[in-house]
């Protein structure tokens, strides 16, 4: 993790007391920023394979591993905190630490997303809907580098950010759960990455117009 003045996410759980806790413990563990960055592509790929595995199998193994997946998105998104804290707020900043910071995102954004593609079995339609989000993600996430590249701030509007579509993607995984564990038909999977995928075309919309704003007004 780098300059924390540059890239960070602003983030109110960072101010509570127990991710202050945790990031120390990490630290004094001997646990690295970037090292955790690398680990939260781990935890993404525990998300995409549970997803592909959920789209493979029925009943209560298709609940677990929808559940499973909730885990490894939430165990990705802690990483991505605890990473730049031990960093920052540990003292532990390297100068690759943005590298570290921004590829590793992109490849678990990726890979949970296409993940989600093979969610529910044959579907060409949830195909290419998984495969147009984890592109979209990675889109809004360039447009904002490309920004900070040119010399303006760090746009993290949403409407679709990491944040928000890690979230819906969780709620999505434990409604699904719970939907197959009672032998419920309904599938949520189509219309949360069409959901997915429209919010990244806004956001990229709205950071484009925030970037070129602010190159312009210089």
């Amino acid at each position: 993790m780098g300059n924390e003045q540059i890239s960070r996410r602003p983030l109110t759980t960072r101010d509570t007391k127990w991710a202050k806790s945790t990031a120390r413990w990490l630290g004094n563990m001997g646990l690295r920023p970037n090292a955790i960055s690398i680990l939260s592509v781990g935890f993404a790929c525990l998300a995409g394979a549970a997803f592909i595995g959920a789209g493979r199998t029925a009943g209560l193994a298709r609940a677990g591993l929808f559940l499973a997946a909730a885990l490894g998105i939430q165990l990705r998104l802690l990483c991505n905190l605890f990473d730049g804290m031990v960093a920052v707020e540990g003292g532990f900043k390297t100068k690759s630490g943005e590298v570290y910071n921004e590829l590793p995102d992109r490849f678990s954004d990726a890979v949970i997303l296409v993940g989600v593609a093979y969610a529910a079995p044959g579907s060409e339609v949830l195909h290419a809907l998984g495969w147009l989000a984890a592109v979209l993600s990675i889109i809004t996430a360039y447009v904002r580098a490309l920004g900070a590249s040119a010399g303006t701030a760090q746009h993290f509007v949403g409407p679709m950010a990491k944040p928000q579509r890690m979230a819906l993607l969780t709620v999505l995984c434990v409604v699904m759960a719970i939907l197959v564990a009672a032998g419920q038909p309904l599938n949520l999977v189509h219309p949360t990455l069409a959901l997915i995928s429209a919010g990244c075309l806004l956001t990229i919309a709205r950071r484009t117009r925030l970037v070129v704003r602010e190159l312009e007004s210089k």
